[in-house]
C-alpha cells in the first residue's frame, strides 16, 4: 500500500475515533499536523508521533531515518502557522524548530519512550529536527 493511502486511512480513523487508531500507531501518542504546502499552497495533513511538553507538543522530523527531511517539516519551516489535531481537539499553532540543547534533551526523552527513534538516528547522518507546536493566540 502506498504511504499516502496508509496516511489517509490513519487520518480517517483518527478523526472517526477521537484520536485513537490501531495498526502500527496503536498505543502511540499521535497527532495530525496540517501544514501549508510550500510549493502548492494546499493544506497537507500528516499523522505524526508526538511528545506532550507542558502546554505544547513536540514532533520529530525523523522520516524513519531517511537521508532527507519529511515534506511536512519543509512546509512548516516555510510557513510556521499550522493546524494541530489531538484527540478530538483541533487548534491553530505556531511551529518553532528547537535549538540544539533543547532539541537534544527532548529527542533523548522521546527515544527513551519509543525505541524506534534510536534506530532513526542511527540510520541517518542528518540531525533530526524537533519542532515545538504552541497554540496560537
Amino acid at each position: 500500500m502506498a504511504e499516502n493511502n496508509l496516511n489517509q486511512q490513519v487520518i480517517e480513523e483518527f478523526r472517526a475515533n477521537a484520536g485513537r487508531v490501531g495498526g502500527r500507531y496503536e498505543g502511540r501518542p499521535l497527532l495530525l499536523l496540517t501544514t501549508t504546502g510550500r510549493k502548492t499552497g494546499r493544506a497537507r495533513t500528516t499523522p505524526v508521533m508526538c511528545l506532550a511538553d507542558g502546554d505544547s507538543y513536540c514532533v520529530f522530523a525523523s522520516k524513519g531515518g531517511a537521508a532527507e527531511h519529511p515534506s511536512w517539516y519543509l512546509n512548516l519551516v516555510a510557513n510556521p502557522r499550522v493546524i494541530v489535531e489531538v484527540g478530538a481537539e483541533r487548534f491553530e499553532a505556531l511551529a518553532a524548530v528547537l535549538p540544539p540543547d533543547e532539541r537534544d534533551a527532548l529527542y533523548r526523552k522521546q527515544a527513551s519512550l519509543h525505541s524506534q527513534f534510536v534506530d532513526y538516528e542511527r540510520k541517518t547522518t542528518r540531525t533530526i529536527p524537533v519542532v515545538r507546536l504552541t497554540r496560537a493566540n
